[in-house]
């Protein structure tokens, strides 16, 4: 699938979610106006925690305390994801867009950060300008969604969420993806992790409403907060 083949045609994604029957709740105006509320009233009440985690980012190591990357969002559209910075600027060893437990480019704030899912708090930003929900499949980069089978491209017409069925499901993917040689970490991530994770997300996507996506909500703070395992 190229670049282009990421902005699906108007008569290809009737085609496409009419195949997959999709819930009407995923594109929902309700869906929206909940993601809005939560997310402005998350990020008001955040605010000062954010501010704290960024100067702490700023005064550990060097570069910017965001960082910013293009991921593929709903119809395939592309926008830049935040994140705050958990990595050295640069980073240190192989430059790999996937990241494994005991990766040396992680900074000492970043393994805390990445602990308790605070680098994922300006994502709160996107979801207020509707490039993500709260819940919903993780949005990829362009190079790994074009390695997707063919009955599972209608992931890009689902809003990508903060978290969701398969972020459960694998929330200790840098676990996983460490048991796998260095070198042949990019094809497992290509060929199974991610396969098997768009495959929960479009199983999801079908039958989701306001209470999954409430309960989805309530069992990624039981396992952020509570140490679970999904």
């Amino acid at each position: 699938m190229s670049v282009t083949d990421l902005t699906p045609t108007p008569d290809s994604c009737a085609t496409l979610r009419a195949a997959h029957e999709f819930s009407s709740w995923c594109s929902s105006p309700g869906k929206r106006a909940l993601d809005w509320v939560c997310a402005l009233s998350l990020l008001l009440a955040a605010l000062p925690l954010m501010v704290i985690v960024a100067a702490l980012i700023k005064f550990t190591s060097q570069g910017p305390a965001f960082f910013r990357q293009t991921r593929v969002g709903r119809d395939g559209a592309l926008f830049q994801l935040m994140k705050f910075r958990t990595m050295y600027d640069g980073g240190r060893g192989p430059r790999l867009a996937l990241t494994r437990r005991g990766d040396p480019r992680v900074t000492r704030v970043g393994r805390v950060l990445r602990k308790w899912k605070l680098d994922e708090l300006p994502q709160l930003f996107n979801v207020v300008r509707g490039e993500m929900s709260l819940v919903g499949p993780r949005p990829d980069l362009p190079d790994y969604i074009r390695w997707l089978p063919a009955d599972q491209h209608s992931v890009v017409f689902l809003r990508p969420g903060i978290t969701g069925r398969a972020s459960l499901q694998f929330r200790d993917e840098e676990v996983l993806l460490a048991q796998v040689p260095a070198q042949e970490m990019e094809g497992f991530y290509r060929s199974v992790l991610l396969p098997r994770k768009v495959t929960l997300e479009l199983e999801y996507a079908r039958g989701a409403r306001l209470s999954s996506d409430i309960g989805i909500l309530l069992r990624t703070v039981g396992a952020v907060f509570g140490g679970a395992r999904q």
